[in-house]
């Protein structure tokens, strides 16, 4: 009888996308666009973004909201987004460094905390 192996991952991935990010589309359909990190889901490695990858969704009205087709955004897988620099607004890469005795997070364009 062969061992069959388990799908869950023994620990998380680190994250670089944290909510309220600011974030750029690197690619898909929404390449280019950018917007601010609304949740992110650890363990599908997904986030939503605000404005970015529209979906119609139709919803059942209930006593306090009326029903119909709504527009709202869908989660992206996050090899499609990077951080926005803070200086220029373009996509770069993340770095991690130890000030006053706490890891930061840095542009590595700029170089800039974030």
């Amino acid at each position: 009888m062969s061992k069959s192996k388990s799908t869950t991952k023994r620990f998380a991935p680190k994250m670089h996308i944290h909510r309220d990010d600011q974030v750029v589309v690197i690619s898909g359909d929404n390449k280019g666009k950018t917007g601010r990190v609304i949740e992110v889901f650890t363990d599908k490695m997904r986030a939503t973004v605000e404005g970015v990858n529209m979906v119609k969704k139709h919803v059942k009205g209930t006593q306090n909201e009326q029903g119909g087709i709504k527009e709202m955004e869908a989660p992206m897988h996050i090899s499609n987004l990077a951080i926005a620099d803070p200086t220029t607004g373009n996509a770069t890469r993340i770095g991690r460094r130890v000030e006053n005795g706490k890891s930061v997070r840095y542009a590595k364009k700029s170089g800039k905390t974030i």
